[in-house]
C-alpha cells in the first residue's frame, strides 16, 4: 500500500516513546521506508537499537555525530521524506515547532520539511489543557500540521484525563488517509485472482504459464489503498504478498481456483479475474515419473473460471483479462461477449514491456458499452488504479 513511500518519524521524549516502535511496524508492514530521528530525551525511554532493529535504518539523534558518507542530514532527511510523523509530541518540541526553534535534528529537520506533516501530542492533562500548549496547536494547524489529538485515559503519572497519545493504528491510518486520500472503495470488496496454476502430469513433472502474478496483486494492493477489501485467490506467484492483504486463498490447480472463486465471488462487489490459469490439464495425473524416449499427453479442457461467473455475477462487476499474441482486440470483443464480462483488460504479450513477469504492462481496457481505451506503458501499479477507476463507472 505504501511501497512507494517514505516516512519520517520524529520521536520526542516521553513515556509514549515505547508506543512509536508499533508505529514503525506498522508502517514497515504496510511497505512504506520509514527513517527514524530521535531527540536525546527520547534515547531515555527507547533504545535507538529498537528502531533500527524495526526499521532497518540507522536512527539519527546527534546533529554532530561524524557520517562515513558527508551530507547535510537534516536536510536530506527532510527531502527524502513524503511525509512527516512526530509521535510523540512533547509540549516542549511542539513549543519549538510553533516558535520555530532549531536547536537539535528533529527540530532543525522540521523547519527543512516541505511534505505533510503529522503530529501526536501527548504529555499529562494539566500541561495538555495549559493555553500555551492550545495556543502552540493551534498556530500548527493553521499552518497546515494535521494534529491526530490526544485522546482520555490512565496516564503514566497516575492521573487520568486527556493527554494520552492517540494509538498508534489511529496513526497509522492517518498516514495512509494522507498519503492515499482516494477512499472511493470504502465499503467494497473486490475478489481478486492472481497468478499462474499448474497441472501436475507426473509425480515430477507440470503444465504451467509464464504469469508472475504481479499483475493481480498490484490490483489488490491498489484497492486496499482505496479503502476496500480484498480476497485474494492466489495460484503460483513471484512477487511478495504484503502482510497487509489479510485474506489469501493460496490454490495449485486451475480446479482449485476454480474453486475457490466460487466460494467467494457471493461475498464481492467486484470480481477482477488477473490469474492465468491452465486452459488444459492431462487427462490422467500418474503419480511415478513417466519414463520413454517418447511420451504423449492427453489434454482435457479445463473449467472456465471467467465463464462461470459471468453466469451467476448478477448486479456484480466482472473484469477479465484477454492476454494474447495476435488479434487482440477481436479476441477481446469476443472474450468480453462470452464470459459475460462488463470490461476487458486486453493486452498484447509481444509487446517490450507488456506481458508477464515484467513491472510494467501495456493495455487496451474493453467495456460493455463498446469503448475501447488504450493505455501507453504504465506501471503495474499505475495500471492497476486504472483498471479500478474504471470498475467503478
Amino acid at each position: 500500500m505504501l511501497e512507494s513511500f517514505n516516512v519520517l518519524l520524529g520521536v520526542s521524549g516521553g513515556i509514549a516513546c515505547y508506543k512509536s516502535c508499533e508505529i514503525v511496524s506498522r508502517l514497515k508492514k504496510f511497505g512504506a521506508g520509514v527513517d527514524v530521528i530521535m531527540t536525546a530525551h527520547a534515547t531515555e525511554f527507547v533504545s535507538p537499537l529498537t528502531f533500527e532493529t524495526l526499521s532497518a535504518r540507522p536512527v539519527v539523534s546527534d546533529m554532530f555525530a561524524r557520517k562515513e558518507q558527508w551530507e547535510v542530514e537534516h536536510i536530506s532527511l527532510a527531502k527524502k521524506a513524503d511525509i512527516c510523523v512526530i509521535a510523540p509530541a512533547t509540549a516542549n518540541v511542539i513549543a519549538k515547532f510553533a516558535d520555530g526553534i532549531a536547536d537539535d535534528m528533529l527540530t532543525t529537520t522540521y523547519l527543512a520539511l516541505k511534505c505533510p506533516i503529522i503530529i501526536a501530542p501527548a504529555m499529562n492533562t494539566n500541561m495538555y489543557e495549559n493555553i500555551a500548549v492550545k495556543e502552540n496547536l493551534e498556530k500548527l494547524k493553521e499552518r497546515g500540521v494535521i494534529v491526530v489529538d490526544s485522546v482520555e485515559g490512565r496516564l503514566a503519572c497516575g492521573d487520568s484525563g486527556k493527554g494520552k497519545m492517540a494509538e498508534p493504528c489511529d496513526i497509522v491510518a492517518k498516514v495512509v488517509e494522507t498519503l492515499c486520500p482516494k477512499n472511493d472503495y470504502a465499503g467494497k470488496k473486490v475478489l481478486v485472482t492472481a497468478g499462474a496454476t499448474r497441472e501436475n502430469i507426473d509425480g515430477v513433472r507440470f503444465i504451467t504459464n509464464r504469469s508472475s502474478g504481479k499483475m493481480g496483486v498490484e490490483i489488490a494492493k491498489a484497492v486496499i489503498a482505496r479503502g476496500g477489501d480484498v480476497i485474494l485467490v492466489k495460484g503460483l506467484t513471484q512477487t511478495d504478498i504484503p502482510a497487509y492483504i489479510n485474506k489469501v486463498v493460496n490454490v495449485e490447480s486451475t480446479s482449485q481456483m476454480y474453486e475457490a472463486v466460487m466460494n467467494n465471488y457471493a461475498d464481492s462487489d467486484i470480481i477482477i479475474k488477473a490469474a492465468a490459469p491452465s486452459d488444459y490439464r492431462p487427462k490422467e495425473n500418474i503419480a511415478n515419473k513417466i519414463k520413454g524416449d517418447n511420451i504423449t499427453l492427453n489434454l482435457v479442457k479445463n473449467p472456465d473460471i471467467a465463464k462461470a461467473v459471468g453466469q451467476v455475477k448478477g448486479d456484480r462487476k466482472l473484469v477479465v483479462f484477454c492476454a494474447e499474441t495476435q488479434n487482440l482486440i477481436e479476441s477481446a470483443k469476443e472474450k468480453l461477449k462470452s464470459k459475460n464480462a462488463d470490461l476487458v483488460v486486453a493486452n498484447d504479450v509481444t509487446q517490450e514491456g507488456a506481458g508477464f513477469d515484467t513491472d510494467t504492462n501495456i493495455v487496451t481496457i474493453l467495456t460493455a458499452d463498446g469503448e475501447i481505451k488504450p493505455l501507453p506503458k504504465m506501471k503495474k501499479s499505475e495500471v492497476a488504479h486504472a483498471i479500478l477507476d474504471e470498475a467503478l463507472k
